[in-house]
């Protein structure tokens, strides 16, 4: 992977590149940014700029990417790729804007570490980046042929058929059609990109999980309410929870995302909390659809039985399965709870699952870290659980 006279320079200043990688990542999107503002404008998710996410979700790749070539050269980070892949398409990137992000991520190396970056440190760690970035443009040239479109042509304009008030907190956009041509199919567990018009003139981007599989005609993706509204972080949902009404149009891609449910006769856990439902919810639709006869158990935790989103859809979906069964944890629990519920959070030790089960996983960070680590603490594979993040992934979890 490396060239021979790179991986020792590579070894030699991981260490202090990986230090300073957070700074160097901040300073790379305020000087690109400044540079090309037009970026922000359909592209970058400001939410994700205002609380440094994006910027720790950079600088955690990079430094797994750099560490790979270092430590395994004969293996690829097939997962990361894949993933940072996905969420590039869904936005439309092109090949071309690899350049413009390699000349200022370049440049803030340059910034933090000043002399140390010598001739032979440069051109190692340019090395790294087209090696990097090649390969996501590689498989992103894939993922676009793989539905027969391009960077430009992946968007779409639905409209807003019906809401669905899930909690007080979530709504279910139902999206119809607007024209004959059809509809790119989604997997189970995909997401789409909603672009809107933000109040100041800008466009914004944000990934919404689909919960019900295709018919052909329509979309259902649900969003909650972000409190805090004029904040970069809320206001995609709040713009849709308090503008868009039946009969307005908008804009999504086509669906990606490689957290996919396989398609094997195995039994298979879905576990969520909070909105991370709406993932698993997209990939029990599916199953339903397919008239699936494998065993499926779904994990859910959340505040109270009356913040559950999707609940009714979940329940009912599950009762269409020959073997499908419902467990719950709620820290307010009520008469309402029914079904096997516990108090508390997740407790995958008050269940007993099947022998060779595959497991998905959604929620927050904490609930993903807890229940990964129990599943794995239990002698669960690390291959047979998948989990989605939503937003950049701060954890990297399969590169720890």
């Amino acid at each position: 992977m490396l060239s021979d006279t790179s991986r020792p320079v590579i070894e030699a200043t991981l260490p202090v590149v990986g230090e300073h990688i957070g700074e160097i990542a901040k300073r790379f999107y305020k000087h690109m940014f400044e540079a090309r503002p037009d970026l922000l404008d359909g592209l970058f998710n400001r939410g994700n700029q205002a609380d440094g996410r994006q910027q720790q979700a950079l600088a955690g790749s990079i430094a797994a990417f750099a560490r790979y070539l270092v430590e395994k050269p004969d293996q690829l980070p097939d997962h990361l790729l894949s993933r940072v892949a996905h969420k590039h398409v869904s936005l439309g990137l092109s090949p071309d804007q690899y350049q413009t992000v390699h000349d200022h991520l370049m440049w803030a190396i340059v910034d933090v570490l000043g002399d140390a970056v010598t001739p032979p440190v440069a051109e190692a760690w340019d090395e790294v980046y087209w090696l990097m970035a090649n390969m996501l443009i590689n498989k992103e040239r894939g993922l676009y042929n793989a539905v027969h479109l391009s960077p430009g042509t992946i968007w779409r304009t639905w409209r807003v058929a019906e809401r669905i008030q899930e909690t007080e907190d979530v709504v279910t956009f139902v999206v119809e059609r607007t024209d004959e041509r059809e509809v790119k199919p989604s997997l189970p567990g995909q997401y789409v990109t909603i672009k809107m018009l933000m109040n100041d003139g800008v466009h914004q981007p944000r990934q919404y999980s689909l919960t019900r599989a295709d018919d052909g005609k329509h979309r259902h993706f649900a969003v909650k309410r972000v409190h805090g509204l004029g904040t970069p972080d809320g206001e995609m949902s709040n713009l849709l929870h308090n503008d868009v009404k039946v009969g307005d149009e908008v804009v999504l891609s086509a669906p990606f995302g490689d957290v996919v449910l396989g398609y094997t006769d195995r039994p298979v856990v879905l576990a969520s909390a909070g909105i991370g439902i709406t993932p698993m919810a997209g990939m029990l639709s599916h199953l339903v659809k397919a008239g699936s006869l494998r065993q499926v158990m779904f994990l859910h935790a959340d505040d109270a039985p009356a913040s559950f989103p999707l609940r009714r859809q979940v329940t009912e979906d599950l009762g269409l399965l020959a073997d499908g069964s419902l467990y719950t944890w709620f820290l307010n629990p009520d008469k309402d709870s029914g079904g096997t519920s516990f108090q508390g959070f997740m407790d995958i030790n008050a269940v007993e699952f099947p022998i060779d089960a595959e497991y998905y996983l959604c929620g927050p960070l904490p609930f993903l870290q807890a229940v990964r680590s129990d599943l794995i603490a239990t002698g669960i594979p690390a291959k047979d659980i998948q989990y989605e993040v939503f937003g950049p992934d701060l954890w990297l979890a399969d590169f720890q």
